[in-house]
C-alpha cells in the first residue's frame, strides 16, 4: 500500500532530492529500513518449499472433500483433484547440492 503524500500532488525527483539534502544538513537523523536477510541455504530453502507444498496440498484436498455436490464438475473441482493427485514424494526425496562451501 502506498503511503500517503506529503502534499497536494507528488513530489518530483528534484523536490525530492532537495528536501532530502536539506534534511541530512538540518541533521535531522537518518532511518533506512532494510529487509531482513535469509540466512538460509539454497538447500534448506529447498526443503522448506517442498514442506510448503506439502501443507498446500494437504489444503487443497481438504478444501476438495468439502467441496458441495453442485460443484463437483466445476473447473475448481478439477483443478483441486489435479493438485491433490501430484505425487510430492519423489521431491521430498531429492537431496539438492551443496554448493562450494556456501551452505
Amino acid at each position: 500500500m502506498p503511503r500517503t503524500s506529503i502534499g497536494d500532488r507528488p513530489m518530483t525527483d528534484a523536490e525530492r532530492q532537495a528536501r532530502r539534502r536539506g534534511a541530512r544538513a538540518a541533521g535531522a537523523p537518518v532511518s533506512r529500513t532494510r529487509r531482513p536477510v535469509d540466512e538460509r541455504g539454497p538447500a534448506q530453502r529447498w526443503r522448506d518449499a517442498v514442506a510448503e507444498q506439502i501443507v498446500l496440498q494437504d489444503q487443497y484436498s481438504a478444501w476438495l472433500a468439502a467441496l458441495p455436490d453442485n460443484l463437483q464438475d466445476a473447473a475448481t473441482a478439477d483443478a483441486l483433484l489435479a493438485i491433490s493427485d501430484l505425487d510430492l514424494v519423489d521431491l521430498q526425496v531429492i537431496d539438492p547440492l551443496r554448493g562450494f562451501g556456501r551452505d
